[in-house]
């Protein structure tokens, strides 16, 4: 069997959503003839079983810094620069000042200390066994920047994988001198890749506009079959809608769904006793204030952040799920990881927020839900939902043959042509 050396600084037992790529892959590349090693810092619990993970150290740099300069390690290191705000008289060069600072500190990112001790145990693998081929994910960038190295001195073909985009991502906010330099750091790294790959064909493209010249191409997130058992859970007896997941300060709205719900329930439309909006995520102010807002305080639960297991259970037992997309239309060609979670679910999906994009293209190809541009296609689109859930008591599944598409199984059937194609075996 071939062998791949997978750097990623997610990999569980460490959590987000980062996660989940590499260790879906690295779980199915054995069924195409890809045995994997995952090197990744040190992880706050027990790697999966049946694989082989090499943790590292990963050193504080900042920490490394302050000591350096002779400074209270236990400190902020900006208050003892004496650059700390002290409220609205705070001086317009002490803002810029702490802006620099943070971004030079952090440059590229904060996992920068992860760089040395992983190319020390990489060089220690290559130098003792054959590996084939190196996948790295971004984020963050120090995965990239090892296998840079890593290809620089042992020639092993480097796919370069990107979850997100570097100093493309419609996100990236630092200032022009940063920009500039993490932008060559980035061109200088990946110009030893043997290709590229990404989630969607809009990341592809962009990518290509920077890296002309390179092998690109577009492998999807998805969901993994195995969390999701064949027999369909019971699903509750209250018409639940349930949300899981992050709200990226507030990017990730609901108010078109209370503004709907709130205006069925005037109307006697539906039944309040019969209505629950569940909310698995973590606590924000501004949601609960939205909640009183609309006066759905009786009928939506906030339950905070879920264990992963229990949090999938929520779903599976849900009559609707509520995804919710970036306000930002940038993000329009962007797929939430999320979505591919629920389809793994197999529960009817509606999603707000944006223009759709590339999740309404995808929803209408399987069949496993629908876009609701506005709160008044919403609350037409939850009416027809209720009636169904009154008629028979659940809102039925209707998703196609097109979900097998995106499980990892097939994903990572994909990516293994690639690595066969880099390593040309």
């Amino acid at each position: 069997m071939k062998k791949v050396l997978i750097i990623s600084y997610f990999y569980p037992p460490r959590p987000g959503i980062g996660s989940q790529r590499p260790y879906r892959l690295s779980k199915y590349l054995p069924e195409f003839g890809w045995g994997p090693v995952v090197l990744t810092a040190k992880l706050p619990g027990k790697a999966p079983e049946a694989m082989r993970v090499i943790e590292t150290g990963c050193g504080n740099f900042i920490g490394s810094l302050k000591a350096g300069l002779g400074l209270n390690t236990g400190k902020g290191l900006r208050a003892q620069m004496g650059l700390v705000s002290t409220g609205p008289n705070h001086s317009a060069w002490k803002n810029r000042a702490n802006k620099i600072i943070d971004e030079v500190m952090h440059y590229p990112d904060d996992i920068k200390g992860w760089y040395g001790p992983a190319v020390r145990a990489a060089g220690e693998l290559l130098g003792r066994e054959r590996v084939d081929a190196i996948i790295s994910t971004y984020y963050p960038s120090a995965s990239h920047l090892i296998a840079g190295e890593l290809k620089r001195k042992f020639n092993v073909p480097w796919i370069a994988d990107f979850r997100d985009l570097w100093t493309q991502n419609h996100f990236y906010k630092k200032s022009g001198l940063i920009k500039m330099l993490e932008r060559r750091l980035e061109m200088k790294t990946l110009a030893r890749a043997d290709a590229m790959v990404t989630v969607t064909e809009s990341f592809a493209d962009e990518l290509g506009t920077l890296h002309s010249g390179k092998k690109i191409f577009c492998v999807t997130n998805g969901y993994d079959a195995d969390e999701f058992p064949a027999i369909p859970a019971k699903l509750t007896d209250e018409f639940t809608i349930t949300y899981t997941g992050q709200f990226y300060g507030g990017r990730r709205d609901p108010s078109p769904l209370f503004e709907a719900v709130a205006r069925l329930l005037r109307e006697n439309r539906i039944n309040s006793e019969l209505l629950r909006i569940r909310f698995c995520g973590p606590a924000e102010e501004w949601l609960d204030a939205k909640i009183k807002k609309y006066g759905l305080e009786n009928v939506v639960r906030c339950y905070g952040v879920l264990p992963r297991e229990e949090a999938l259970e929520r779903q599976r037992e849900s009559q609707l799920l509520l995804l919710l997309l970036d306000r930002d239309n940038r993000e329009e060609g962007v797929y939430p990881a999320k979505v591919f979670e629920y389809l793994g679910v197999r529960r009817p999906i509606i999603a707000l927020g944006g223009t759709g994009g590339l999740v309404g293209d995808l929803l209408a190809k399987t069949r496993a839900g629908r876009f609701a541009g506005d709160a008044d296609i919403l609350k037409n689109m939850l009416l027809e939902y209720y009636g169904e859930f009154e008629r028979s008591g659940a809102v039925a599944c209707r998703s196609n043959g097109n979900v097998g598409d995106f499980s990892y199984r097939t994903v990572t059937r994909q990516y293994s042509d690639i690595l066969n194609g880099v390593t040309g075996k």
